[in-house]
């Protein structure tokens, strides 16, 4: 059976060829340059979420931005995943910016904040254990239950913040070796299609 169909995965087969046709048309040669190599200078740590596409809030092109993303935008000490992006993407790439995204309206975060107000269980799902690490970050901040209105966007600025912190540590190395990398946290405001800076930017000199 082909994927064109079930007809939500042929509508995404029609656009693509139709956004292909567009830029081949706009700027020639754009794909066959592509395809000779990369060397973005951001690196985007954003949530798995489908209304925070980096390359379309940014208006970027492919090329320009290297993406890893995941749920709730986290950057795990112990994740594989997320440090080989990290590695390959500054010594290998010549990355100069790491942004953390996070975004309103969050639902890691929100159920981090819920799980926060309950009280402290072995985390035994994928998802759970994937989430612990904010819900630590929500219990810290000590909202009570019920939260406040704004708890879940404070969870998720704080989110951010321990991202950037936790990129920080893993950046001292390449550092010390000379590379000029800065590390910066930002949230996506769904409901302005705007890209927030909470100017916690740390760079190798700070």
């Amino acid at each position: 059976m082909a994927a064109s169909s079930f007809p939500v995965l042929s509508r995404i087969l029609s656009a693509n060829a139709q956004w292909a046709r567009d830029v081949s048309q706009v700027e020639p040669g754009f794909f066959e340059k592509s395809a000779q190599g990369q060397a973005p200078k951001v690196l985007w740590i954003g949530c798995a979420d489908s209304r925070v596409p980096e390359s379309v809030v940014a208006a970027a092109k492919p090329g320009e931005i290297f993406v890893h993303r995941n749920i709730a935008n986290q950057v795990h000490l112990n994740d594989d995943s997320v440090l080989s992006v990290l590695t390959y993407a500054i010594m290998h790439l010549g990355v100069e910016h790491v942004v953390v995204a996070g975004h309103t309206n969050c639902g890691g975060a929100a159920a981090a904040l819920s799980e926060s107000t309950k009280a402290p269980s072995e985390a035994t799902s994928p998802l759970a254990r994937f989430l612990a690490p904010i819900v630590d970050v929500a219990r810290k901040l000590n909202f009570g239950s019920p939260p406040p209105p704004d708890a879940l966007d404070a969870v998720i600025a704080e989110n951010v913040r321990q991202q950037v912190c936790n990129i920080c540590d893993i950046l001292k190395q390449a550092w010390s070796e000379g590379k000029n990398v800065h590390v910066h946290g930002w949230v996506y405001e769904l409901e302005h299609g705007t890209l927030k800076d909470l100017d916690i930017s740390v760079g190798p000199r700070h």
